[in-house]
């Protein structure tokens, strides 16, 4: 937003303007009018969703973004990467390993794989490198220039594991003028935040920045079992990146340095929080207090990597190649069965503790890209990328033992996207993309305990490495007309590929890995972008219908607390969203949106197996086998799709002779959601919110600002995930977050 000053400035040159030519007063409130009209013109938001920078009105792709006060009202209180859930419409976030693995979730496509080899479709990109693992999509978020939440298949210009879409993140690169800025905040529960960054030319040619982040908040929950206080919920995370960026010529270099050290709590598991027949938190949740038997949840995981991106350019053409390398490893245990006997009701097992250790991730991945660079009516680009990356997971369970596990993927892939703009007013897009894709899977040493060994020893000698491979192509035809200067349709086919997956977690409960064939999506959406008023009202919606042949999931849970992938014949989803800001006033913004998604699971013979011990109430068709029991899902929803998301913000500001002083609130609404493939009265959750408020004063000529802020300020207990198989045991969202915060800018 304009300064007060900017205001006036304009002002008085319109008065001069009506002195010189003698405009008559009502042609001069005219003037007035149109210097305020202009003032609550909102900016042109530029993207890179097609990997060319783009204005986000003429995308013909459904993309929301956010950046600026927006984003950082959302993390003021140190919240991780899953705080992005629920705050853009069709995205949605979750995880059961704290703050290290989120789950994400667009159109309300997704995986609820809580393992460290997971296969998500919804992928994470960073400075223009993919972080396939779930460790590396956890990286913290500082020193953001924008956030791309790039909604449908995108299997295109980003490979496979893009089905459901991409969430994009561009940090702020170093430049030739000075600028530097400090943030710190104090909150409740100890929490404390330190985020700075500063950059300037170091040369002519030579330009660097440095971001650091260091986050803390004190352990607040006491285990009832050992009679300790204060010993889980709290975390140490720091991070830093070294930007350099060489510019001369036709040449320019971008060395990206970073990592990051996290020593935390994984996800609380909290026994027995449901009444069988109700999904409501009963009388045995607390949010203070669990009765561990394992151990408090400890988790801790560090990270590090290095990007090279080079561009030239070239007659009419730019050449790009990104270089970069990512590694990882750390490890944290959960109490699943949400504690002891000692705490409220029945358990059917002793001690369901489990460690997953991450051992030697490396990820390394390389991409050229040339692409046109004129005037022309033809754009395009043409482009090849690798992908390769290898780690080890070792599973420690307190009643089977220790097992290890190896994985290995690479990928290569070819591509190209055209545009061809007919007029001035009508392009079409098409693009296509040649992926091969190759996983293996290995099982290394296990040891265990008690009366298993016999049967692990066993076991362990009839594994046999497994090989998969699978090569597919990807393709997208797009068109975008301009209605008029300030409105476009788009309309938008599009085909994508999850690569075939392996899922090696069961084989520390003496069960045989399992794997899930490529699962493959065809969409078609159409949409309109819109900015009205003057440019003070942007309006942009989107209808959209995918279906998913063969696709993979992961049924989790039941007696055995399993892991195990399946295909289902087909998936189905259909809905739309709306994004929408609006300068309402040159003091006034409110903005929001709102998205329905409904997905049905479509395969008359798929079964999964139910919660054990008949706990809880399942929905659906049953059939009882030696063991457990296991029900039809045809016709579910999907597991952790929100059907509704809706999101509002609004920020009202005051000027006053130094600055202004600001209130800033957001409501997010969280409607029916699943969080099983089958259908249970206990495990769906309705109606969740949260909201925030940020109030603050900003000096515009000392640059600082200081704020007071609130997350999840009426302190709603909202369930977020359940574990079903020795009890009703659920996890929250975190507590009521309340604190001030100073930020210093320097330029």
């Amino acid at each position: 937003m304009k300064s007060k000053q900017s205001l006036l400035a304009v002002q008085i040159q319109a008065a001069l303007i009506a002195a010189t030519v003698g405009l008559s007063p009502a042609a001069l409130a005219q003037e007035k009018d149109k210097a305020k009209q202009d003032d609550q013109q909102l900016e042109r938001i530029m993207v890179t969703a097609q990997k060319r920078v783009q204005s986000t009105q003429e995308v013909p792709i459904s993309v929301a973004t956010l950046s600026g006060e927006k984003f950082d009202a959302i993390f003021s209180a140190g919240d991780d990467i899953q705080a992005l859930g629920v705050k853009v419409p069709g995205l949605y976030a979750e995880s059961s390993n704290g703050r290290a693995a989120p789950r994400f979730y667009i159109r309300g496509l997704g995986n609820t794989d809580f393992d460290l080899a997971a296969s998500q479709p919804v992928s994470v990109i960073m400075d223009d490198v993919v972080l396939e693992n779930v460790i590396l999509k956890s990286f913290p978020l500082f020193d953001i220039e924008q956030v791309e939440v790039v909604r449908g298949p995108q299997g295109t210009l980003f490979g496979r594991n893009t089905t459901a879409g991409i969430v994009k993140f561009s940090t702020a690169k170093p430049r030739q003028d000075f600028d530097a800025y400090t943030k710190f905040s104090l909150g409740n529960y100890g929490t404390r935040n330190v985020e700075a960054a500063v950059g300037s030319g170091l040369t002519d040619e030579l330009s660097a920045r440095v971001s650091v982040l260091s986050q803390h908040r004190d352990h607040y929950i006491n285990n009832t079992f050992t009679n300790e206080k204060d010993v889980m919920g709290g975390f140490d995370e720091t991070a830093g990146r070294l930007q350099f960026l060489y510019e001369k010529g036709d040449v320019s270099a971008l060395l990206n340095v970073h990592g990051r050290k996290l020593d935390g709590t994984s996800s609380i598991f909290r026994r027995n929080v449901f009444t069988k027949g109700s999904n409501e938190l009963n009388a045995n949740y607390d949010r203070d207090n669990v009765a561990y038997d394992g151990g408090n949840n400890f988790q801790k995981y560090d990270n590090s990597g290095a990007s090279l991106k080079l561009d030239f350019d070239l007659n009419n053409m730019t050449f790009t190649s990104i270089t970069a390398h990512e590694q990882a490893d750390g490890n944290g245990r959960g109490d699943i069965d949400g504690g002891t006997e000692a705490g409220p009701g029945p358990s059917a097992v002793g001690n369901a503790v489990t460690e997953d250790q991450l051992k030697d991730l490396k990820q390394f991945t390389q991409e050229f890209r040339l692409a046109s660079d004129t005037s022309e009516a033809l754009e395009w680009q043409v482009g090849a990328f690798y992908f390769d990356s290898s780690f080890g997971v070792t599973s420690i369970d307190g009643f089977f033992g220790q097992t290890s596990v190896y994985h290995d993927n690479q990928s290569w892939a070819v591509f190209g996207q055209s545009t061809y703009n007919l007029n001035d007013r009508w392009d079409v897009t098409g693009g296509i993309r040649y992926t091969h894709d190759k996983k293996s899977f290995d099982v290394g040493e296990q040891n265990v305990n008690g009366f298993a060994l016999v049967i692990g020893v066993a076991q362990i000698q009839n594994y046999a490495p497994i090989d998969l491979s699978d090569g597919q192509v990807s393709w997208e035809l797009a068109t975008n007309y301009r209605l008029t200067d300030q409105t476009s349709l788009f309309a938008r086919f599009a085909n994508g590929f999850r690569a075939q997956s392996i899922q090696g977690r069961n084989v520390a409960f003496e069960e045989d890995p399992t794997t899930a064939e490529s699962e493959t999506i065809n969409s078609i959406e159409l949409g309109a972008k819109s900015d009205l008023l003057g440019n003070t009202l942007r309006l942009n919606g989107a209808v959209f219908y995918y279906n998913i042949d063969e696709m993979q999931l992961s049924a989790i849970g039941g007696n055995n607390n399993g892991n195990s992938l399946v295909n289902a014949e087909e998936g189905t989803g259909y809905g739309f969203e709306i994004d929408a800001d609006w300068r309402a006033l040159s003091n006034l913004t409110l903005g929001g949106g709102f998205s329905y998604n409904k997905t049905e699971l479509k395969d008359p013979n798929l079964l999964v197996g139910v919660c054990g011990s008949g706990m809880c109430t399942p929905l659906d068709q049953t059939i009882q086998v030696p063991g457990k029991t296991l029900a039809y899902v045809n016709g579910n929803p999907f597991p952790q799709a929100p059907e509704t998301i809706l999101t509002l913000n609004a920020r009202y500001d005051i000027p006053v002779s130094t600055g202004e002083i600001y209130f800033y609130t957001d409501v997010a609404f969280q409607g029916e959601t699943n969080l099983f493939l089958y259908d249970a009265v206990e495990f769906k959750t309705d109606d969740n919110m949260e909201a925030g408020l940020r109030i603050g004063y900003q000096n515009y000529d000392g640059n600082y600002e200081v704020a007071l802020y609130g997350r999840n300020i009426t302190d709603e207990d909202n369930v977020k995930g359940a574990v079903d198989f020795a009890n009703l045991t659920g996890f929250v969202n975190e507590p009521r977050m309340v604190g001030i915060e100073f930020k210093k800018s320097f330029f």
